[in-house]
């Protein structure tokens, strides 16, 4: 709603950008409200954590330069309000435009300890708004002053599927609002349910439930992170257990060293080197490649984790992995080679 107030020589008008659908009476407020601000009937509605404002419209409707000052009082906190002007100085037939920005806090109806018993919680403001004009030439100074209304409701969805003549009651809205705030945070956990089933999203007290889910044992050794990448791709580790692959995901996931598929074996960040002769064999055979003379191990292979010097990696954690995933019957060795960065060399060696 509008309101213009005519003064010699500025004129004013207000416009509050956002108002109530429903006001409540004087019988039906927790607070009273006066007589003059219900004929005046400028209200603007403020919801908690949302800001608002309220549009001053300034006309010097006389032939003289103005100076312009803005000033707000009223019932409710002082940080409540900041004004925005465009500037103090009003030549004359010329317009300004001021802005009154309302915000409350985010946790206006929680936030309520210092409520004694028997008190009530105040939903509905008064404000005053002052406006300076100074006629630069003859000193001349005149106050267009104008009272407003605040009224602290909280957000809504309940009164969007009510019909308009309900949503006319202001006492019907604030009544809805019980039930809303009681039964929304469980309507919003229902809509987010995917996430709590996400091992990456969940929160971390559903982990447990959801490594239980996939019958995955959890390792106090690894980190919460990388706890939750295995949790997530468990079915993917049952599925291609015993195999290259599986051991090189697993791996993977813990050491977080990239997969490089599209590498050769020996440049790869996770190598694994199968060694799966024969040992000694007669017959056809060609030495080195079906046989081999001496010290030969049948279904053995290397593992290299190759890394950066700052990259840290648990030996102990990395066997138990490899123990966990390769065949009962195979062998293995194991190699961690930590380069550095800028020279890309070994520092290091960890060996079987």
């Amino acid at each position: 709603m509008t309101q213009a107030l005519s003064g010699r020589p500025l004129r004013l008008q207000i416009t509050p950008m956002q108002v109530p659908e429903a006001v409540a009476p004087a019988g039906l407020a927790l607070d009273a409200i006066a007589p003059a601000m219900r004929e005046l009937d400028l209200n603007l509605l403020l919801r908690p954590g949302e800001p608002t404002e309220m549009l001053v419209q300034l006309e010097n409707t006389g032939s003289r330069l103005l100076q312009i000052g803005v000033q707000v009082e009223g019932s409710f906190p002082p940080s409540w309000c900041v004004i925005g002007m465009e500037g103090h100085d009003l030549a004359p037939h010329q317009r300004m435009d001021a802005v009154l920005r309302f915000q409350i806090p985010d946790d206006f109806f929680e936030n309520q300890q210092a409520l004694r018993p028997g008190d009530t919680l105040r939903l509905n403001y008064q404000g005053r708004l002052y406006v300076y004009s100074t006629e630069v030439e003859t000193q001349r100074q005149e106050v267009e002053t104008a009272v407003f209304n605040l009224n602290v409701r909280p957000s809504s969805l309940y009164l969007d599927f009510l019909p308009a003549i309900y949503r006319e009651v202001d006492f019907v809205g604030r009544f809805l609002n019980i039930f809303e705030q009681t039964f929304e945070p469980t309507v919003e956990t229902l809509n987010t349910l995917w996430a709590y089933l996400d091992p990456l999203l969940a929160p971390q007290a559903m982990l447990p439930f959801l490594s239980h889910w996939v019958a995955w044992e959890m390792d106090p050794r690894i980190g919460g992170d990388r706890q939750r990448h295995l949790i997530r791709y468990a079915m993917e580790l049952y599925r291609w257990r015993g195999t290259r692959r599986g051991l090189r995901l697993f791996l993977h996931l813990y050491t977080d060293l990239p997969l490089d598929d599209e590498l050769p074996e020996d440049r790869k960040h996770i190598s694994i080197e199968e060694l799966f002769g024969e040992g000694f064999t007669t017959g056809e055979v060609r030495i080195g490649r079906e046989a081999r003379l001496g010290g030969g191990r049948p279904f053995h292979f290397i593992v290299r984790l190759r890394c950066d010097a700052d990259h840290q990696i648990d030996e102990p954690l990395v066997r138990s992995i490899i123990e966990q995933e390769k065949p009962a019957f195979c062998t293995y060795e194991l190699y961690i080679e930590q380069r550095q960065a800028q020279r890309n060399s070994p520092i290091a060696l960890s060996t079987a």
